[in-house]
């Protein structure tokens, strides 16, 4: 839903009712992932994609007839099914998808949502998904420590929104099974207020099928997790670095350009970015908190500049840490940081010089090098054509 976000809260403002189709499960090589979503406004504009054309057709159906009558929609494509083969998905692949009204009874905490998504604050949505029309339905959403939620059965909420909760933890999106608790529904209504601690680690697994048997003993849940944009750290002003920009945007980083030239370190240079900062690098990143997710590329073959940050960022939790320069630089800047005393096994994770081998040249193409390669190390691919291999095109 993130990259739908922004027309949704446009249609929400100004009060268009709409149904969003989310992509929950999928089996083979389907061709986009849960949590790929498309939505169709009352007007007939639609946004976003479920399958990159195969099926939206039919979805664009159904979410009609959703906004009709008000009823959730659960609908299975793939290649078992003469219907999937009518609209197109023969790529081998089987998904379904989950099409839900959004509406002033269907929904309403929506704008929670897409308010923690701009702010770039982690929030999950999780939504039951009802083995048929009549049986219960609605979500709950985890925003900070507050919990939203549409449920009449706060007991029931509450287990859910701790799944939830773990999932988000994990940045995992997909259905899972949650027991109901025994004894009579809790009246109360869960919205808003904080939950204690829990975890659904020993609790719900991930689910096998999507109807789950013995209802309502137990209730299948989408959870689709929206982490914080991890964060892309461009050290050094220069062309590669607003090539590298844009496609950091594109990718859902958080970007920040760092550079301790004020001539070169500016808004206007830089627009795709988030921030453009004027510091010593090693200073910033000093001041700054780093995690597992973060990419950080030093762009200024520099040694005043490279030396000091690499230094700092090879001491400290980052997914990639990448450096510019030819192999001659690379050396050099090696023999700089280990008269630093930075030991071994830290230098073994830098990337320099930066980049897969694709014959790059321009800095567009150079940020695409960049970009394939920390790629690669995040989703645990190889920089082998897929032509030349046998493995699962989606692992």
């Amino acid at each position: 839903m993130r990259d739908i976000a922004e027309g949704l809260a446009t249609w929400h403002a100004a009060g268009t009712r709409c149904a969003i189709a989310t992509v929950v499960r999928t089996w083979r090589s389907a061709p986009r992932r849960p949590g790929a979503a498309m939505a169709v406004a009352e007007t007939g504009e639609v946004i976003g994609s479920v399958s990159g054309g195969c099926v939206e057709a039919d979805v664009y159906e159904l979410a009609q007839l959703v906004l009709r009558t008000g009823v959730p929609v659960l609908q299975t494509y793939g290649v078992s099914d003469d219907n999937a083969f009518a609209v197109g998905l023969t790529c081998g692949g089987t998904l379904d998808v989950f099409i839900q009204p959004v509406d002033a009874t269907h929904f309403t905490k929506l704008p929670v949502v897409l308010g923690a998504i701009a702010n770039r604050r982690p929030v999950a949505v999780a939504s039951i998904i009802p083995a048929t029309a009549s049986q219960q339905r609605g979500e709950v959403v985890v925003d900070g420590n507050a919990v939203h939620g549409t449920l009449g059965d706060e007991a029931l909420a509450a287990e859910i929104a701790r799944a939830a909760r773990d999932m988000l933890a994990r940045e995992a999106t997909g259905v899972i099974r949650v027991p109901v608790p025994a004894g009579p529904p809790a009246a109360a209504v869960l919205d808003g207020e904080p939950i204690g601690p829990g975890s659904a680690a020993d609790g719900p697994g991930l689910a096998d099928s999507l109807v789950a048997p013995g209802f309502p003993d137990e209730v299948s849940v989408f959870v689709q997790s929206f982490p914080s944009p991890p964060l892309l750290l461009v050290v050094g002003a220069i062309d590669f670095a607003g090539a590298l920009s844009r496609i950091g945007k594109l990718l859902g980083y958080h970007v920040v350009v760092c550079d301790a030239r004020p001539t070169f370190a500016t808004a206007k240079r830089f627009p795709e970015a988030d921030e453009v900062v004027v510091r010593w690098p090693h200073r910033y990143l000093e001041e700054i908190t780093t995690d597992e997710r973060t990419v950080i590329c030093v762009l200024t073959h520099d040694p005043k500049f490279d030396v000091p940050v690499l230094e700092r960022a090879l001491a400290r939790p980052a997914a990639y840490i990448g450096a510019m320069g030819s192999r001659r630089t690379h050396l050099d800047r090696l023999a700089r940081l280990r008269a630093a005393g930075v030991p071994e096994d830290q230098l073994a994770r830098l990337s320099s010089p930066i980049g897969l081998d694709i014959g790059a040249d321009t800095p567009e193409e150079t940020a695409v090098a960049i970009a394939a390669e920390f790629i690669m190390l995040r989703r645990g691919g190889t920089p082998s054509r897929l032509v030349d291999t046998q493995l699962a095109i989606h692992r």
